[in-house]
């Protein structure tokens, strides 16, 4: 049992609020097999050029074409290697959201979280904490994840969102970020993630932290971090 005083409880998504095989096995495949058809009908489109543009220029900065020059194929071939590697770029994080909200939209994709979120979620507000994410999913994505889920629009739980634009989530510069953002002192805050490298730039920030050990999450190294294995375990004092 966690006994937490402060004001703010920071959430990682995969393997923290929902299982690692749903991001996966579900949304990444998904974001794949639609990235054709997606750009085919929509690559003119503001949003999409913009994360285009940021895909091409996260990973050919000396290139002297633009986005504009590439073809589809050459479009995908790039965003499937990204994927492949687990890329945790911003671009292709905008166009993953994009897919993601038409799947979502349509209703083609609903977000599976763990059981114990849903009700900590609304005690955690109800006893007056913040409660925000941080993942490096875009923010649109993070936003549809919790509008669309199982257990219905969980949104208003949220007071906000942190993606790679805020920062890297293994550098203690980022959770600094948030804490002035959020308007709280580190210290008011615990972030709770599946990986202890995040957990580790958190605390060295001056958050609090704990390892969130759901099934299917991979192991981690030796650690001081408490461990939970359930919301429920967190006690708000």
């Amino acid at each position: 049992m966690i006994q937490f005083s402060g004001a703010l409880v920071l959430l990682d998504i995969e393997g923290t609020v929902s299982p690692i095989a749903y991001v996966h096995e579900v949304l990444f495949p998904y974001a794949r097999a639609q990235a054709v058809a997606f750009l085919e009908r929509r690559r003119a489109e503001p949003l999409v050029v913009e994360a285009l543009q940021n895909i091409v220029a996260e990973n050919q900065p000396d290139a002297a074409t633009t986005v504009d020059t590439w073809s589809i194929a050459e479009l995908v071939k790039l965003i499937k290697e990204l994927m492949d590697r687990d890329a945790k770029q911003t671009g292709l994080k905008q166009l993953q959201g994009l897919i993601w909200e038409e799947g979502f939209t349509r209703g083609g994709l609903q977000s599976e979280l763990f059981p114990d979120v849903a009700p900590a979620l609304s005690a955690w507000v109800a006893r007056g904490r913040q409660v925000r994410i941080f993942s490096s999913g875009s923010i649109q994505a993070q936003q549809l994840f919790f509008r669309y889920t199982a257990q219905g629009d969980l949104s208003h739980y949220l007071a906000g969102h942190h993606d790679t634009t805020t920062g890297p989530k293994r550098f203690a510069a980022s959770y600094t970020a948030i804490a002035s953002q959020a308007g709280v002192a580190p210290n008011q805050i615990l972030y709770i993630s599946d990986v202890t490298a995040e957990l580790d730039a958190a605390r060295a920030a001056g958050c609090l932290t704990a390892l969130a050990m759901r099934p299917g999450n991979a192991p981690n190294p030796p650690h001081t971090h408490a461990v939970i294995h359930s919301f429920a375990k967190i006690e708000i004092a």
